[in-house]
């Protein structure tokens, strides 16, 4: 499967209404290809100016690592050098924290979800009901 537009869509607007349901700030909302290619974007009003850059860094270095960006984080914890040397790589494009979901299907890496606005544990929490809205499966790490 090619992570489509109409994908795309599904997943933000999912992922908003669970934030929505749940009382969550305002959020931005990035979702790339299998490569890495940004798909689509939505960021909500009152969503800070650099809410979309650190979105896109959630789910960029889940791409990159093949790794949801909690398993980045508990990565970054245990080897700082090594995450410090990945994000260097990746020319800062990498963000070490939670809200950083990959999309599967059937086991496969089919995209990634990066979410921002709100607490981590919580912009994971609407980038996990945005991709399973999908018919997708979620992998958080």
């Amino acid at each position: 499967m090619t992570l489509n537009l109409d994908t795309a869509r599904t997943i933000i607007s999912a992922a908003l209404a669970k934030a929505s349901d749940a009382g969550f700030k305002p959020l931005t909302v990035a979702v790339l290809d299998a490569g890495g290619a940004l798909v689509a974007l939505e960021r909500q009003d009152g969503s800070s100016r650099m809410r979309p850059d650190i979105a896109i860094g959630k789910a960029n270095g889940a791409i990159a690592l093949g790794m949801g960006s909690r398993a980045i984080f508990k990565r970054a914890e245990e080897q700082p050098y090594f995450i410090q040397s990945m994000n260097a790589l990746a020319g800062g494009k990498l963000v070490p924290v939670p809200g950083g979901v990959l999309i599967r299907q059937d086991g496969a890496i089919v995209g990634a979800v990066g979410i921002t606005g709100d607490t981590s544990d919580n912009d994971e929490i609407a980038a996990k009901a945005g991709i399973e809205a999908a018919g997708l499966t979620p992998d958080a790490g």
